[in-house]
């Protein structure tokens, strides 16, 4: 394998812009997570609000570590190109495939999720089989991407613009019962008393809806500018995420009586529903499942592209990386969603609650490899002292490396099996691509 990105003449078009890339952390990071994962962090209580708090803060921490990754490695293709020139070959391996992994398993998650939300949109839905409409939305967004990068970035910053109104009718609303029934928010206090476990394990049920954050870097291939571009877009779009996520998850913890959320398949729509007459809850719920089929689109594209990424760089058969006349990776993009559908086949074994909260869990662990070898690859040019006045990078690595290595430990037993696995799942792969590419004398 080559070390070093493709020369610019072998590199796809560069289609992505700040807004589209800002869109793309936006649109990615809070996809339909964020409107399912009130009742996924009910039994915590209380516990879950110091959670978030800890996960915004690693997050922002790790947001950071992107932009200055970026700014460090212009010309890479992303988190991959940063990991092999710091940590190698094999740990790059195992972090992106990892990543590769968790990418189409939360497409299936997505998909799930916005069934929930679809039955109070549209009741006529539940008639048909929720694994049939989940199937049906995720093979949708294989074809819209199929017809390139900026059709898929077009429909990004559109869906994130309608996903962003429902946030804002949540927060106005909290505001309004602020002014004119601040004991609304004292009525139904979750009583579960805190304790360091629950924190850690709430934080890392949370950190699921902030994933994303590196959205903008890993088809750095594509983006216009990228040196400047991504750390632009990586920073602004983590920061209004997270003020965005903090204000309505306390809301739904503190407005809506704690059993009744740990029960609820759309905790937001019950919300409005409890607290402003009329058919609100279901307006709302249209647009969760605008912004959630926005996250479903965001996801395709970057697993998509992230499939060629790893076909061009010999980790993966070259015919992933093939594209078609408008630049989209169809094998690949077909590939993984085949991955997809076979997860939402088998997590409809469960509640909706229920397999949607498993699988955040094992995408969170199989994305942790990812973030804290980035982190990682700060200390390594920290250490090497190649670059001017770098003691930001040993503060930024070290940062990041603790907060990742808290989500491990927070992860619980199963999920860490599971993530675990998949990293071993991915041990034979890499040794058939070697033996291919030794084989074939490069």
């Amino acid at each position: 394998m080559s070390g070093g990105a493709p020369a610019p003449a072998e590199r796809p078009g560069q289609d992505l812009g700040f807004w589209m890339c800002t869109a793309l952390v936006v649109g990615n990071t809070i996809g339909i997570g964020i409107f399912l994962l009130p009742a996924s962090l009910a039994p915590y209580g209380l516990n879950a609000l110091i959670g978030w708090t800890v996960t915004v803060a690693g997050m922002i921490v790790l947001a950071r570590v992107f932009a200055r990754l970026a700014r460090e490695y212009p010309a890479s293709d992303g988190p991959y190109g940063y990991i092999r020139d710091t940590a190698g070959e094999w740990p790059a391996f195992l972090a992106i495939w990892c990543y590769w992994v968790s990418c189409w398993i939360t497409n299936a998650a997505i998909a799930i999720g916005v069934v929930g939300y679809l039955s109070q949109v549209l009741p006529a839905a539940t008639a048909w089989p929720p694994a049939a409409v989940s199937l049906a939305l995720v093979w949708l967004f294989v074809l819209v991407n199929a017809l390139g990068a900026r059709t898929g970035g077009r429909v990004q910053v559109a869906t994130t613009l309608l996903k962003l109104l429902p946030m804002l009718v949540l927060m106005l609303l909290g505001g309004w019962l602020l002014v004119t029934d601040p004991a609304a928010y004292a009525r139904t206090v979750p009583m579960t008393p805190i304790t360091l476990a629950d924190v850690m394990a709430a934080s890392t049920v949370a950190l699921f809806a902030m994933l994303g954050i590196e959205s903008a870097a890993v088809p750095a291939g594509r983006v216009k500018d990228p040196a400047r571009t991504i750390p632009r877009a990586t920073v602004v779009g983590t920061l209004v995420t997270a003020a965005i996520y903090m204000t309505v998850s306390a809301m739904a913890l503190l407005l809506i009586p704690q059993a009744q959320l740990a029960q609820s398949n759309a905790p937001f729509v019950d919300l409005l529903n409890l607290h402003v007459a009329g058919d609100t809850g279901r307006v709302l719920a249209a647009f969760v499942v605008i912004g959630g089929l926005g996250a479903l689109n965001g996801w395709t594209l970057l697993v998509g592209e992230l499939t060629a990424t790893m076909a061009r760089h010999g980790t993966l058969p070259a015919a992933l990386g093939r594209r078609n006349a408008r630049g989209a990776p169809v094998v690949a993009l077909v590939m993984t969603a085949v991955f997809a559908s076979a997860m939402v086949l088998m997590n409809f074994s469960k509640s909706l609650v229920e397999g949607f909260t498993f699988l955040t869990l094992v995408v969170t662990g199989a994305n942790l490899p990812l973030y804290l070898l980035c982190a990682y690859a700060l200390l390594v040019l920290w250490r090497r002292g190649q670059r001017p006045g770098s003691a930001d990078l040993a503060v930024l690595g070290l940062l990041g490396t603790a907060y990742a290595v808290f989500a491990f430990i927070g992860l619980g037993q199963e999920p860490f099996l599971w993530s675990l696995a998949l990293a071993a799942a991915g041990v034979p792969a890499y040794a058939w691509m070697r033996h291919r590419r030794r084989a074939a004398g490069r």
